[in-house]
């Protein structure tokens, strides 16, 4: 008889930020598929259940993406098949930057399977965190670095910017090391919408307890030859403040800007 599908997060760091939820569905599963990004995690995991598997030897260098995450894919249906509660566990918030798993839910219910997500720490959440950011101060914008260039998005500099995977930006195979070569590129397309001296901030959450994250202020120009690696995300802050519509404002009755309520 066919199983269910429950996928989970691990958050950033595993050992504080695996949910209550996560955890029973981890421990309760008769399998637990995963990809996550260190040996420890992996080891945090198999000792919640030992009958965990990594999907992660489906990479391969040089291997495009989209083939790996299409046999990640078929993986997981293959093992709700067979039956039993299955549970998948993808390092962050399972569902982003995370393609296979929104996929692997959409094929199963469409077969009439029982398939859910249950929402986990991004590292969207840790950077908020570690950069003091508030989101809702002035606006947030967030694009995959290759998405971003290739698409040449619209954006607004009032607003902040956040661009994932900038250390491997235009390839797209799997690079465990990082490809910084076309990383000039990005910083020249972001360099016609900021200046070259607009500070900007290199970050990485930290996935271990008690150790602090990777964070550099730098100019914009600065990026092309700074030290990235895979994980690395460019948060560029707000250039200026966006002109307030005072006809809409009265339209709405406001007697006054609008507040930045926390």
């Amino acid at each position: 008889m066919p199983g269910s599908l429950t996928i989970v997060g691990t958050g950033i760091q595993l050992a504080g930020q695996l949910t209550t939820e996560a955890r029973a569905a981890l421990v309760a599963a008769d399998e637990v598929l995963c990809v996550l990004s260190d040996i420890v995690a992996l080891q945090a995991l198999e000792w919640l259940n030992p009958n965990t598997r990594s999907l992660h030897t489906l990479y391969e260098p040089g291997r495009p993406r989209t083939e790996t995450y299409a046999a990640m894919v078929e993986e997981i249906l293959a093992a709700v098949r067979r039956g039993g509660n299955i549970c998948v566990a993808l390092y962050g918030h399972p569902g982003v930057f995370a393609w296979p798993t929104h996929e692997a839910i959409r094929r199963l219910r469409d077969e009439g399977l029982s398939a859910r997500m249950l929402p986990a720490v991004s590292a969207e959440d840790c950077l908020f965190a570690d950069l003091g950011v508030d989101p809702g101060a002035c606006g947030c914008q967030s694009y995959e670095a290759t998405d971003f260039v290739v698409r040449q998005r619209a954006i607004d500099t009032s607003a902040a910017l956040i661009l994932w995977q900038i250390g491997v930006v235009g390839n797209s195979g799997y690079a465990p090391e990082g490809d910084v070569s076309r990383l000039p590129i990005l910083v020249d397309c972001l360099c016609a919408l900021y200046s070259a001296d607009h500070e900007v901030v290199l970050y990485e959450g930290s996935p271990f307890p008690r150790c602090e994250p990777i964070i550099e202020h730098l100019p914009l120009a600065q990026v092309s030859g700074a030290e990235v690696s895979p994980a690395t995300t460019l948060y560029v802050p707000p250039l200026g403040s966006r002109r307030i519509d005072q006809e809409m404002t009265a339209r709405l009755g406001m007697t006054s800007s609008p507040r930045r309520d926390s």
